[in-house]
C-alpha cells in the first residue's frame, strides 16, 4: 500500500508519511478499485479510520477479505 501512495507524486516509499490527506486518500482508493477490479463503498466511519497508512490499512484489509 505504501508504494501505491509513493505513486501519488512520485514519491519514493520512504517519503511517505503515517498521516494521509485527503487528496491521497481518495488516489489510494482509486488505485486499490483499480488493482482489485472492485468499487469500494466505504462509509464514513471507514473513511475516518483511513486518516493513516495503518488505519488505511485496517480497513482495506477487512473490505477486500470480508472481514
Amino acid at each position: 500500500m505504501i508504494a501505491m501512495l509513493a505513486t501519488y507524486g512520485d514519491r519514493t516509499a520512504d517519503q511517505v508519511r503515517e498521516r494521509i490527506d485527503s487528496l491521497e486518500l481518495a488516489w489510494l482508493i482509486h488505485q486499490v478499485e483499480q488493482r482489485h477490479g472492485v468499487v469500494l463503498d466505504l462509509d464514513d466511519d471507514s473513511l475516518a479510520e483511513m486518516s493513516t497508512v495503518d488505519g488505511s490499512l485496517a480497513v482495506l484489509n477487512k473490505v477486500l477479505t470480508g472481514g
